[in-house]
């Protein structure tokens, strides 16, 4: 069985399902509700629900003939969580990057800029 970072990123993996989170952002919303954007049948549109609902992504409800789903975004936590690192070793090197601009820019004052034809 795979980690539960794993199945969130498989999750994530696929436009129509982040569509889907996206779109239960605003909400609860059925099926056919969370269908209707798509040009895809009723079950291909379900069986994306199920790979969100195995990762934890949300959950269905039933309240008569109406199957509500709902965003459950604690897995997005660990994907944040896991992100941030990566987050700081970008930040660290555009820093570099920065001292190293910097550092070219006063050399180029100090020498003069050579043009290059």
């Amino acid at each position: 069985m795979p980690d539960r970072l794993s199945s969130t990123f498989s999750a994530l993996a696929d436009p129509t399902r982040r569509a889907i989170l996206a779109r239960l952002t605003s909400g609860e919303a059925s099926v056919t509700e969370l269908a209707a954007p798509f040009e895809m049948s009723m079950p291909a549109i379900s069986r994306h629900l199920k790979v969100l609902e195995r990762a934890g992504l949300i959950a269905r409800g039933r309240e008569a003939q109406w199957r509500p789903c709902r965003l459950k975004a604690s897995p997005l936590k660990d994907v944040a969580s896991w992100v941030a690192h990566y987050r700081r070793f970008w930040e660290d090197n555009f820093e570099r990057l920065d001292r190293y601009l910097i550092e070219l820019k006063k050399k180029e004052k100090k020498y003069g800029r050579k043009n290059q034809k």
